[in-house]
């Protein structure tokens, strides 16, 4: 009875032995297989950037409402829209940089590489449809330049579909911020007076609830 009783608990510890060991395996394929050093404070950072670029949009309109440094007709619009472009371009910039550097930080802090194949790899599926929905706006703005109110739902549309393209080689949650991306998108196209509300709501309140989780979730305590 005593020696059935040793065998019982040497073969369960045996048992938890090996799915620990499967468990590590399982891990390390994950982690070979998926870009875990994006941080979640880079993508609180990027929502607060986009939400300042926001305000400064809204107050480049109501200039151009009011005629405050603006000039009537067609000159003004442009103007108008080429400040427009320009600040989206700065907001970027700072928001890439920011996210690049948050990145850098856990990578070194967790001591993995940034820069690798399944990194590559992420860029190229992420890049792909952004590049498609940047080509798409640049034909709008060039071609259409009445259709300025489907801008902001294309670029929360394209900017989902990149997310969602690229979450299969980094953290699963992505996808779901995609999604909502996507979803913001489509409803902002039936509203298109709200635009830069909804554009400011995707890009920066969306980030910012998205980058907490992911930080409570993955980086807390680490």
């Amino acid at each position: 009875m005593v020696n059935f009783e040793k065998q019982s608990t040497f073969k369960m510890s045996n048992q938890e032995e090996q799915l620990n060991a499967l468990k590590d395996i399982r891990q390390m394929m994950d982690r070979s297989s998926r870009f875990i050093s994006l941080s979640g404070l880079s993508g609180v950072f990027a929502g607060v950037i986009a939400l300042i670029g926001a305000y400064f949009a809204h107050d480049e309109i109501n200039k151009f409402i009011n005629k405050r440094g603006y000039g009537y007709g067609i000159d003004g619009e442009m103007d108008l829209e080429f400040n427009l472009i320009k600040l989206g371009i700065f907001v970027l910039i700072i928001a890439l940089a920011g996210g690049i550097l948050f990145t850098y930080r856990k990578s070194q802090k967790n001591n993995l590489p940034i820069w690798d194949k399944t990194s590559k790899s992420l860029l190229v599926n992420l890049f792909i449809p952004l590049a498609a929905g940047g080509l798409f706006i640049i034909a709008l703005l060039i071609n259409h330049p009445n259709t300025y109110s489907i801008i902001a739902p294309s670029c929360l549309i394209f900017y989902g579909l990149a997310l969602i393209n690229a979450s299969k080689f980094t953290y699963s949650d992505i996808r779901y911020l995609g999604f909502c991306e996507v979803v913001l998108g489509l409803i902002c196209m039936f509203y298109a007076g709200y635009g830069l509300i909804f554009w400011a709501f995707g890009f920066g309140v969306l980030h910012i609830v998205y980058g907490l989780l992911m930080y409570f979730k993955y980086e807390r305590g680490q």
